[in-house]
């Protein structure tokens, strides 16, 4: 992908890479959080109250120096670094970097964490990485290429690329709501109560919540609080890729882009589309 040109699709081969990139800032997360087994991790707040690590700090540069060196002239927007401090120049393509999202999950020591690169154009996502590196899971897609999983094998080594696909709910089976671990669902909870069908809830970190409906393993995820392009772009690809949607409560997609505002609207992930008039 050279520098200046505007794509509309990626390959394989460039997909590969950004797994490879996420896999290294993946080790680069495993080694602060096997040190910091014993002791804990050192933690700062940012300005919005939230935690920062030395993981989230190494990841973030790792990553930026990968993309810079393998996708020169595109720019990069990381919430650890910004668009101010990205390499290229931001605009309507770009990546978008979480390095470690999911960083309350990290803390706590339960393993859903997550690494996450997107690439978007045109207020679209073309390509996203979503690796979960203590759970040994890769959730990867492109547009036209599909959504794949990889889950890594004793040794290390990774398993054989797994198709992912959406599945319909069975007639009667209660839906399946994902919910997250770390964030307060006050308004889901009374929205979900006021549902007139079986339900079970889903718990699940970062933004795997997002690649537990691409799997097929639930229905919906609703989201009635602030998140950031970096939190979601990556794993909307993954699900968009197995056959579902990410729309926000009026029906639209998610777009994405370092000319739109960072933070995204209030939204609901779906492995079928038609669930949304339960959450709108």
């Amino acid at each position: 992908m050279q520098a200046g040109e505007v794509p509309g699709t990626v390959s394989a081969a460039q997909l590969q890479r950004l797994v490879a990139i996420a896999r290294e800032a993946g080790r680069a997360v495993m080694a602060v959080y096997e040190a910091s087994a014993a002791t804990g991790a050192a933690v700062r707040t940012k300005a919005d109250a939230t935690p920062l690590t030395e993981a989230d700090l190494q990841a973030d540069a790792l990553i930026l120096a990968a993309l810079a060196r393998d996708f020169p002239g595109i720019g990069v927007v990381s919430e650890e670094s910004g668009p101010a401090r990205s390499s290229g120049a931001p605009g309507d393509r770009c990546f978008l970097v979480d390095p470690l999202d999911g960083t309350r999950e990290f803390l706590a020591r339960n393993g859903e964490f997550t690494v996450n690169i997107a690439l978007v154009a045109g207020g679209a996502v073309l390509a996203g990485v979503v690796l979960a590196p203590a759970l040994g899971s890769c959730y990867f897609a492109a547009r036209g290429l599909g959504a794949w999983k990889t889950q890594s094998l004793a040794g290390g080594s990774a398993g054989a690329p797994v198709a992912l696909h959406v599945r319909p709910r069975a007639p009667g089976a209660p839906l399946r709501i994902v919910a997250s671990r770390s964030h307060g669902g006050e308004r889901l909870d009374a929205h979900i109560g006021k549902l007139r069908l079986p339900y079970t809830l889903v718990p699940v970190g970062s933004s795997l919540k997002f690649c537990v409906v691409a799997e097929g393993q639930a229905d919906v995820y609703p989201r009635f609080g602030p998140t950031s392009q970096w939190d979601t772009a990556a794993a909307q690809c993954v699900l968009e890729a197995a056959g579902g949607r990410v729309l926000d409560r009026g029906g639209q997609p998610l777009r994405y882009g370092a000319d739109r505002p960072l933070l995204n609207p209030e939204f609901v992930a779906l492995g079928d589309a038609t669930l949304l008039a339960l959450f709108a």
